[in-house]
């Protein structure tokens, strides 16, 4: 039989065990970090930087002066283009004004068939596009193939 030492021993090692783990655990959560591409004179993008900064990312922004070699390089199809691309932890890519806690839930969800979202144009309403009117708007998903599907809508 064991002892109530022994127990305690035990029982007390392998609490401090299950503390490192969760310790470690945490430590795998993946930061929330986005490198945004973006024209230096575009207000709008700025403001959706911001947007980004207030849903806890943290941004690298540059200044380019050609967006569009980022959408070529990332992959984002022609038709969705907007005014600025990002690319997000786990490696998607973001094209224009998408809502932040959309970003967070293809990260946290991992859809293996998607490359990015995008929100096509600058619709009102959006993140970094509030001027008080709010337009319907759809956010949606694509492939490396550039084959589309609507992800959400807002508005």
């Amino acid at each position: 039989m064991i002892s109530r030492r022994e127990w305690l021993r035990i029982t007390a090692g392998g609490l401090a065990l299950g503390t490192a783990g969760a310790s470690r655990l945490r430590a795998f959560t993946p930061a929330k970090e986005a490198t945004v591409y973006k024209s230096a004179t575009c207000g709008c993008c700025k403001k959706w930087v911001e947007h980004l900064q207030k849903a806890g990312y943290t941004v690298t922004a540059h200044d380019v002066p050609d967006v569009e070699v980022y959408k070529k390089k990332y992959g984002v199809p022609s038709s969705l283009g907007s005014c600025h691309t990002a690319v997000v932890t786990s490696g998607y890519v973001i094209e224009g004004h998408v809502p932040a806690d959309l970003i967070d839930r293809v990260i946290a969800q991992r859809p293996k068939d998607l490359i990015g979202l995008a929100v096509p144009g600058m619709p009102q309403g959006s993140p970094g596009m509030e001027t008080g009117v709010v337009d319907k708007y759809e956010i949606v998903a694509f492939d490396k193939a550039g084959k589309t599907r609507v992800f959400a809508r807002r508005g």
